[in-house]
């Protein structure tokens, strides 16, 4: 593919890098990425990667904007009140990089269509607010040997976590945590709150990940969680290994 003149000046600050350059500038316009999420941690990832280049995004969420949403979801504002986040999240996308294909998926993500939904994406980026919804993606990724960038936000705490189904050495999210917890309907900011601002610092980082990701480049974060302390401006990383006896682990 040949870049244009609009391309070249558009996307200049990341060619001009030594590790992207316009071979690893090609990779990002080829990539396809599936975002389960539209809020907090979707809203700024998918505009930092619709604006990086990212071929072909697709945003699952089947929910609808709420005013306690707009602290958070910087994507949306007062006017898109009642309106489905998926929907509007693909047209304000629209406008910020013409040269980005997107889908909307407006439905909830379930063991009987997340096939139908992700199989024409190769990197999946978990930004739900629910164990159900998280396990799922890891499943699917798992079987299908897809790369998963995952984020959780409470409080003021936020975690980010790779997983590269494509090397064996990778652990899953059940080797962190087993079983879906009881209090799974518990799992989101509705109940414990959450700082607007640490839903943009960990979206970021996991859209940071998958560029890594697709261009291969730097240290991955796979076989680690990153913890990220707003209140004491502290991050740590933390080893994840294979649980002996998870699914994981099983011989395919």
């Amino acid at each position: 593919m040949k870049f244009s003149k609009s391309q070249i000046n558009r996307y200049s600050r990341q060619i001009i890098l030594k590790k992207i350059g316009v071979v690893g500038q090609k990779k990002i316009l080829n990539s396809k990425v599936l975002i389960i999420g539209a809020g907090g941690l979707g809203a700024p990832a998918a505009m930092y990667l619709t604006a990086s280049g990212i071929g072909k995004i697709g945003i699952v969420d089947k929910d609808n904007i709420e005013l306690s949403n707009l602290t958070r979801q910087i994507i949306f504002d007062t006017k898109d009140i009642k309106k489905s986040k998926s929907i509007t999240a693909v047209s304000k996308l629209k406008k910020i990089n013409p040269d980005v294909s997107l889908q909307s998926f407006n439905i909830k993500i379930t063991s009987k269509n997340i096939n139908n939904i992700a199989r024409n994406f190769n990197i999946f980026m978990d930004c739900s607010d629910n164990f159900r919804t998280r396990f799922l993606i890891n499943d699917y990724c798992l079987k299908n040997k897809k790369i998963l960038v995952s984020g959780a936000i409470s409080k003021f705490d936020g975690q980010v976590y790779t997983f590269n189904f494509s090397r064996k050495e990778s652990p899953c999210l059940r080797c962190f945590i087993p079983n879906v917890p009881k209090n799974l309907d518990r799992d989101n900011c509705e109940y414990e709150g959450v700082i607007g601002t640490i839903a943009g610092i960990i979206g970021t980082i996991q859209a940071n990940e998958v560029i890594k990701e697709i261009l291969k480049i730097g240290s991955s974060l796979c076989g680690h969680i990153l913890i990220f302390d707003a209140l004491k401006m502290n991050f740590r990383k933390v080893k994840l290994n294979k649980r002996s006896n998870c699914i994981c682990n099983e011989k395919k």
